[in-house]
């Protein structure tokens, strides 16, 4: 499967790395939602801190298409701001696997999960008792 999403630019700090105002790069361009929206970036846009301008844009898409641009911002709006990056990664993990698996979403990347831990603890326990 592929790795978790990095919604956060390059920083990485647990308080969102894009900064906080009118751009989620630093450079003066628009975060990577106001990018994929095609709209200004204005300062104190609540998806700056979490899509940077390269790789926020890619992120987003996902994330729109599955929960839609308005509803996210509400959502991020009502969690605390500490809260933010963890939401923010989370929406992302669900929104790429509902898009690889419209069904179960990361439901089915869970299941796979406990299948290979059971297989494991099997395997253990056979070669513990020889």
């Amino acid at each position: 499967m592929s790795s978790t999403p990095n919604p956060v630019s390059s920083g990485g700090s647990s308080g969102g790395g894009g900064g906080g105002g009118s751009s989620g790069s630093g450079g003066g361009g628009p975060c990577g939602a106001c990018k994929f929206l095609r709209r200004k970036c204005v300062p104190g846009c609540i998806f700056a801190p979490y899509f940077d301008s390269e790789q926020g844009a890619a992120h987003f898409a996902a994330v729109h298409k599955v929960f839609g641009a308005s509803n996210v911002s509400k959502l991020l709006l009502h969690i605390p701001v500490h809260k933010r990056l963890d939401a923010v990664v989370t929406i992302c993990y669900e929104a790429q696997a509902r898009l690889r698996d419209p069904v179960y979403g990361c439901v089915a990347h869970i299941f796979a999960l406990q299948q290979q831990e059971e297989r494991l603890l099997v395997l253990i326990k056979d070669n513990s008792s020889t």
